[in-house]
């Protein structure tokens, strides 16, 4: 009897044993249905239901039934933390839970760039973070945050150097702020600084030079001669008259030809009626931008046309004669293809 009780124990163990294995061979198997990566994202509802569609639909979770009880033991239910979480082909059961559990999240690569206004850069943040892009532009326009941040409701858009970041896709949309005033800082080095100062510049009169420059010129081997003849024209105290800041001003950034009801527009972007500098960038400027103005190049250049064969480069000139010989080509250019 003793030897027969033996062996059913031994039988039990074994089979314990065995399904023991298969367990711990199950939940540390790739538990997701992709070739690639994806992605999944918790909200601040942190609804598990919500969740298990996600992994269900866009991981393809192989088995339901094995997560859902592993979850259960391990409390996941109850533990359920925002975020964006990687899922890999790789990723097995016990470190999916491990993963979502601990809010161990992946960072979005955060990038912006080509931006003018406020209202495209808070469309353009909101799509890649969980905050939307009204928490953003609100804050933009409310002078108290932005003040805190060191700027006004107008130069903010100075404080955004464009780039591609690393950050959390639920991070709040103040620590977002801190995050790119942080940003600001680092980008602004003391040698930057240095040759602002050269200028008799701040940063944020730099960045709104450079947004002007870039907005002349699509050529980015112009920029530090179209930078240059500005800063003479600065130094002169003669009124920068840049048709970019005209257009800004009208509202129309696509106009391709300036008329001259346009050049009397009351605005204080409209440098052809107000000397110095327009009281905050035209768009934010690229990091080539702002660094092709420090790095200007020395000339005698004062004005500027573009050229008439629509290359999207352009005419330089010392004397205003030779400007209106230019001048008179590109128009009689506008007026052969009917721009008007």
């Amino acid at each position: 009897m003793k030897k027969i009780i033996r062996n059913i124990v031994l039988v039990i163990i074994v089979v314990l044993v065995a399904m023991g294995g298969f367990v711990y061979y199950k939940i540390n198997s790739p538990a997701f249905g992709i070739q690639k990566a994806s992605y999944i994202y918790i909200n601040e509802e942190k609804n598990y239901l919500q969740l298990m569609d996600q992994l269900k639909t866009a991981a393809h979770l192989k088995d339901v039934n094995l997560f859902e009880r592993l979850a259960h033991m391990m409390k996941y239910s109850e533990n359920v933390k925002s975020g964006r979480y990687e899922i890999t082909p790789q990723t097995t059961y016990l470190e999916a839970i491990r993963m979502l559990r601990s809010g161990r999240q992946m960072p979005v690569k955060l990038t912006f760039n080509n931006i003018r206004l406020k209202e495209d850069l808070s469309e353009r943040i909101g799509e890649q973070m969980l905050f939307d892009s009204d928490a953003l532009l609100s804050r933009l326009n409310d002078p108290n945050v932005t003040a805190s941040l060191g700027f006004d409701t107008i130069t903010i858009l100075a404080m955004f150097i464009p780039n591609t970041y690393e950050i959390y896709w639920n991070t709040p949309v103040d620590k977002f702020l801190e995050r790119m005033k942080k940003e600001y800082n680092h980008f602004w080095t003391d040698q930057r600084r240095e040759k602002a100062n050269a200028l008799h510049l701040s940063p944020v009169e730099v960045s709104t030079l450079a947004s002007i420059v870039e907005e002349e010129t699509a050529l980015p081997s112009e920029y530090p001669i179209v930078s240059g003849l500005y800063i003479n024209r600065l130094r002169k105290g003669m009124p920068l008259q840049a048709d970019p800041t005209v257009k800004f001003a009208v509202g129309d950034v696509s106009l391709r030809r300036i008329a001259n009801w346009h050049l009397h527009i009351e605005s204080p972007y409209n440098t052809y009626l107000y000397s110095g500098l327009p009281p905050g960038p035209i768009r934010i400027p690229s990091i080539k931008g702002i660094d092709a103005t420090l790095n200007y190049k020395e000339h005698n250049y004062l004005y500027m046309c573009a050229k008439e064969d629509f290359s999207g480069t352009h005419n330089f000139s010392i004397a205003f004669s030779e400007h209106l010989v230019n001048a008179k080509k590109y128009q009689d250019m506008l007026d052969r293809n009917h721009i008007w």
